[in-house]
């Protein structure tokens, strides 16, 4: 089995990369998801998250993811309080999924990692594959795509290492500035050389 790490950064485009990656038979275990899931109510991540920063951050019986990202976005003390929570939870429930996919037989996994090179983990894979535009184009797709006031998307790009300096670090960069089909034909020809057919 290889174990693809993917990573990218705020709007490159990892989501539609992983999608594609999908279609093509990758079996993909998804961080964002992971720290979803290890937030779920009578979760040790729910309780936990309610010790630590108080019964205010739950609404209507779940964590207010909401509330807590605008706590953290602001204060790098509980930004790393709440990581120390739930990272290790996250590692253990991808590391739970990519077990069952072995057993399952899959080829190729992919782990989607937004923070991939942030928090050291590239070692973890045989190959690093980065869903790259640049920092402009972030910029741009996180103001117009998703309706972010400027400032905060360029405080979400900062507080991220830059995209230049993690297009020096991967093995694999597919350039999502083009257009989809664009985007397609890289992602197919990486998945042949993946699978050692071209």
């Amino acid at each position: 089995m290889k174990l693809i790490g993917l990573t990218g950064g705020a709007g490159s485009g990892k989501s539609t990369v992983s999608a594609m990656l999908r279609e093509l038979g990758a079996e993909v275990i998804d961080a964002d998801e992971a720290s979803h899931a290890v937030y779920e109510p009578g979760s040790p991540g729910f309780e936990a998250v309610v010790r630590e920063f108080g019964p205010g951050y739950v609404r209507d019986g779940r964590i207010d993811r909401a509330r807590l990202g605008e706590l953290v976005f602001h204060e790098v003390d509980a930004r790393h309080r709440l990581n120390a929570i739930v990272h290790p939870l996250v590692r253990e429930w991808m590391a739970a999924r990519t077990a069952e996919a072995a057993m399952r037989g899959a080829e190729v996994v992919v782990q989607d990692v937004p923070l991939l090179f942030e928090n050291g983990l590239e070692r973890l894979y045989s190959t690093v594959l980065l869903v790259y535009v640049p920092e402009q184009v972030q910029l741009k797709r996180l103001v117009e795509g998703r309706g972010l006031s400027e400032d905060r998307a360029r405080a979400m790009i900062a507080a991220q290492m830059p995209i230049e300096e993690k297009r020096e670090l991967a093995h694999h960069v597919i350039d999502n500035s083009g257009s989809r089909v664009s985007t397609r034909q890289q992602v197919e020809g990486l998945w042949g050389q993946l699978l050692g057919t071209r």
